[in-house]
């Protein structure tokens, strides 16, 4: 990994009145890397990232961006950064070109070099062949396309994305996880906003979960499922009488071969030292509580369970919809 660090913030904190959004986040990004802020709505990555891009300052802390302070030097920051909003900002009835060289025209790049930039964008994103349509006919997928080409117009050195897929069908979905590492290919450094599991494992080099407004874990996601250890069992049970699944979880906290356990809707998620020991130890609490199971599914660790270690619950809204476009 790239040592030169690109991102540092240093125990941010944003309050609105008595509420607090964030508190005592401090992470490093490094040059060239894809950083993921993942977590649930409402948990603190949204405000993160507008203080990184200048748009809040934050009530406690610091930040720099490439070595500049984002407050003090908020007018150069911007001039080294691209930020697609998690909210499309796309104006129905202008084409897809014409967005670009609205654009184009605010930052003030030279007409040629506009020009070219913009001709290369349509290509990477591949929108060449749909550029002179009104954005209206597109497609949600080929919106978000445009937002990002929209993003990488001023050549930034770092692009942000706030929750770069949300609502896109599967297939749009892929294809924009493409661009993104063609981008990091090219060297751009990207920040991401998402509270998709998998998105965050299968496109992040390291990645920070927040919730509540706090930094809970940090790594690369081999990393944070390494440190979890264990395996995981996930049980179906059906409730016979008066117990129920909160009395099973409380009979097996004691044993030593079980490291955690977490209620579901239909049963337990147990993370095990071995499953060949626990796996007796887990039929006789059932047998004696009276819990019938009725299905068993054994995985290694997987980033939800990461995150609900660390955490206490599991992320809503980590499964994607399945959005037509």
């Amino acid at each position: 990994m790239n040592s030169v660090i690109a991102i540092e913030a240093t125990s941010l904190g944003k309050t609105y009145g008595h509420v607090t959004a964030i508190q005592d986040i401090s992470l490093t990004v490094h040059k060239g890397e894809i950083f993921g802020m993942l977590g649930p709505n409402g948990a603190g990555k949204s405000t993160t990232l507008r203080i990184l891009i200048t748009i809040l300052p934050p009530t406690s802390g610091t930040a720099t961006i490439l070595g500049h302070d984002t407050v003090k030097e908020a007018e150069h920051v911007r001039s080294l950064i691209g930020y697609v909003p998690q909210e499309r900002a796309i104006d129905r009835f202008l084409t897809g070109r014409e967005h670009l060289l609205l654009l184009g025209d605010l930052y003030h790049l030279p007409k040629a070099e506009a020009k070219q930039r913009i001709n290369q964008l349509l290509q990477l994103v591949d929108l060449e062949e749909h550029a002179d349509r009104p954005a209206k006919t597109y497609s949600g997928g080929m919106k978000r396309k445009l937002d990002i080409a929209c993003g990488l117009l001023p050549n930034p050195e770092i692009l942000f994305l706030d929750e770069p897929t949300l609502g896109l069908d599967v297939q749009s979905r892929l294809r924009i996880w493409a661009y993104v590492r063609q981008l990091k290919e090219q060297g751009i450094t990207i920040v991401m906003t998402t509270n998709y599991l998998e998105e965050a494992e299968q496109l992040c080099d390291r990645l920070v979960i927040i919730d509540e407004g706090q930094i809970r874990a940090l790594g690369s996601p081999n990393e944070l499922k390494t440190a979890l250890g264990g395996d995981s069992l996930s049980l179906t049970l059906k409730q016979v009488g008066e117990h129920d699944f909160q009395h099973m979880s409380n009979e097996l906290e004691s044993f030593a071969c079980i490291r955690h356990i977490q209620t579901t809707a239909n049963g337990l998620d147990i993370r095990v030292d071995s499953p060949e020991k626990a796996l007796p130890t887990i039929l006789d609490v059932a047998n004696k509580v009276n819990c019938r199971i009725e299905g068993i599914e054994y995985h290694r660790p997987r980033l939800d369970d990461v995150f609900i270690a660390h955490t206490g619950h599991a992320i809503k809204g980590g499964v994607p919809d399945e959005v037509t476009e």
